[in-house]
């Protein structure tokens, strides 16, 4: 870390990578963004992601805030998957080509400062709280609905894992012994009756018995094309079956935040992702609804239902900030 005559130079890098597209993002001492790179996470024709196109695209972030390798205090990456966040690798990322990839050490290498690797739904819990709709909580839960249904939590300023892995998979909290499974795990997991694949699903059987007429016109019934902000318009042109399918898996998604709320006592449930950002207003009365109905009476008041306020950025942020506190720990 730098003394504190330059501290006002430095800057840390968070990194996404949790889609389709990286990002990476230069924020400076008051986590203020000074410059940043999107991109593909894959080049034209390749399956593997490679640790050089992690690397290329910070230095481009450097580039373009202004900034040399030389002022950086500290590299925090979210990234898909679970993760040994005390040796910084990731154990598995089918959807990149990973398994036991040492990420740390690479970046460490590549760039000379403390680097700092975690889940991407736990560093965008973590940026909520750092940042976003949950600061200054003792503890924060965050649920993210979208393909599948993340989660994480932060815990007195620490993100909550376990001793040899990322943990927080609430997509797999199983809800109900019959019904639909989602690929991995048992039936009647949350992320089976309440992600947006599983609404796609539903929707297309919708427009197929003519009974959504504004997403029969838009998409057909081809789950590729129905995504969140499809979906919100299908609702506001009139589609009352569309809405009857999102709000039910929203209330699902509020009984798995209830039955979570009795087992971590969460100051603050924070909501986001794709579907949330396209319905805010549907889904917090949805799932305050359905956390109602299995919270425990003398936990009812003790919790506040926020949409997440940092959209986009939330993993960066949490990433950024999660590889700070790491380094400045190391030099306590």
């Amino acid at each position: 870390m730098a003394d504190e005559q330059g501290s006002e130079n430095r800057v840390s890098i968070g990194f996404d990578l949790g889609g389709t597209k990286m990002l990476a993002v230069v924020y400076d001492s008051e986590f203020r963004e000074l410059g940043r790179k999107r991109r593909k996470t894959r080049e034209k024709g390749s399956g593997r992601v490679s640790i050089e196109r992690l690397v290329d695209t910070i230095h481009q972030a450097l580039e373009n805030a202004g900034r040399a390798v030389s002022d950086l205090d500290a590299v925090g990456a979210g990234v898909p998957g679970p993760v040994d966040m005390e040796r910084g690798v990731i154990l598995e990322a089918p959807n990149l080509g990973w398994q036991n990839l040492e990420l740390r050490d690479a970046l460490s290498e590549a760039f000379g400062c403390p680097v700092a690797v975690c889940n991407d739904v736990d560093a965008g819990v973590f940026g909520e709280y750092s940042r976003g709709a949950a600061q200054g909580c003792r503890c924060v839960l965050g649920v993210f609905p979208g393909t599948g249904v993340g989660g994480g939590c932060v815990y007195e300023g620490r993100i909550f894992r376990g001793s040899r892995t990322s943990c927080m998979e609430v997509g797999f909290l199983q809800m109900a012994t019959e019904g639909p499974a989602a690929g991995l795990g048992p039936v009647g997991t949350l992320e089976a009756l309440g992600s947006r694949l599983m609404i796609a699903g539903e929707a297309a059987r919708a427009v197929c018995r003519g009974r959504a007429p504004a997403l029969a016109k838009e998409t057909g019934a081809d789950l590729s094309r129905i995504r969140s902000g499809v979906l919100a318009r299908s609702i506001a042109a009139g589609d009352a079956e569309i809405e009857k399918i999102v709000r039910r898996a929203a209330r699902q998604i509020g009984r798995g935040i209830g039955s979570l709320v009795n087992v971590l006592a969460p100051d603050v449930v924070v909501i986001g992702g794709g579907l949330v950002e396209a319905m805010p207003e549907l889904y917090l009365e949805e799932t305050r609804i359905g956390a109602e109905r299995n919270v425990l009476p003398s936990l009812k008041d003790l919790f506040e239902i926020r949409v997440a306020e940092l959209g986009d950025y939330a993993t960066a942020v949490g990433a950024a900030a999660w590889g700070r506190r790491c380094a400045e720990q190391a030099d306590a």
